[in-house]
């Protein structure tokens, strides 16, 4: 079973497949993305990486949880599920 984390405090210029190669010295990872901010076209800070298992999981978030990354320390853990913020309703 897979396990998603969160990747929080990334340098705007990373990239989805810097991202995955950060991670793969921990393990296999199934997918990497860095969340994109649509009008500028760069990394909003954070994004998302999938590890194939819940032990490559707790190995890479405990290697690279507040390791610096650039001039940054990465907050790395396991993913929450999104919440459900509602569909665009204001109650008209």
């Amino acid at each position: 079973m897979s396990t998603k984390l969160y990747v929080g405090n990334l340098g705007y210029n990373v990239t989805s497949s810097e991202l995955q190669k950060l991670f793969a010295a921990h393990g296999t990872v199934q997918s990497a993305q860095v969340v994109e901010d649509r009008d500028a076209g760069r990394g909003k800070g954070f994004g998302f990486v999938e590890m194939s298992s819940d032990e490559e999981a707790r190995n890479a978030i405990a290697a690279l949880n507040g390791k610096m990354h650039g001039e940054r320390a990465l907050t790395v853990n396991e993913a929450r599920p999104r919440e459900n913020r509602g569909g665009g309703y204001r109650g008209r």
